[in-house]
């Protein structure tokens, strides 16, 4: 069989410049990726604060979210459970609970999929999920009306860099219209860029624990 036949045959597969579905240059990909990798390390290290200072931060984004968000009853509102020395908004959560809010959590059901977002209440039974990551147990799956999302990073124009999975990204790209989407973290979480692919969404709000609140 002959392998140099020139009379035609299958057309040219461009797959290979896909990546998660989106038309990019894949050497850039790589080059992003590890730019990220690098930068998630450094900053995940930055977090590791005293205790004092800890305290001190968390308490003043949770004053923060006190002053962007008015709690009312009917509200659905998604946090998430710390992690990796993620500020700890778990008392925000008693508190918009009590306030009449629905708190939601997201709950990884497959990977590589869209989260899904479970009833959280202080009395929530909690089980080990996806990572060990503690999840409601039970609980009705809602579409929240904002989402408060974690921040590894956060560049200039609002772009979070997270934990690496792409699982907000991917999930918020399934709302329309989307919910309003803040993002979270201590002061020392900003860089200049973290080189937006097309499949990353931007926070519409920021919020961190200096007291600086960004909006798009």
């Amino acid at each position: 069989m002959t392998e140099d036949n020139t009379d035609g045959g299958e057309p040219p597969c461009f797959a290979h410049l896909l990546v998660d579905g989106h038309p990019i240059d894949p050497q850039t990909a790589r080059d992003v990726a590890r730019f990220r990798r690098a930068e998630r390390m450094r900053l995940v290290a930055a977090r590791a604060l005293s205790s004092e200072k800890r305290a001190r931060a968390t308490t003043a984004l949770i004053d923060g979210l006190d002053r962007i968000l008015s709690l009312e009853t009917g509200m659905t509102v998604a946090v998430y459970w710390p992690i990796r020395g993620e500020p700890d908004l778990r008392p925000w959560m008693c508190a918009a609970d009590a306030a009449g809010a629905r708190v939601l959590l997201p709950v990884v059901v497959e990977e590589q999929a869209p989260l899904e977002f479970r009833t959280w209440t202080p009395d929530s039974r909690m089980t080990r999920g996806f990572w060990k990551i503690l999840v409601p147990a039970e609980g009705e799956a809602c579409v929240p009306d904002i989402v408060i999302a974690p921040l590894v990073g956060v560049d200039k124009n609002l772009y979070r860099l997270g934990n690496g999975g792409g699982y907000y990204d991917r999930t918020l790209s399934q709302f329309e219209p989307r919910p309003r989407t803040i993002g979270v973290g201590f002061a020392e979480c900003r860089l200049p860029t973290i080189y937006p692919m097309p499949w990353d969404f931007p926070m519409t709000e920021v919020l961190l624990s200096d007291g600086t609140h960004l909006t798009r």
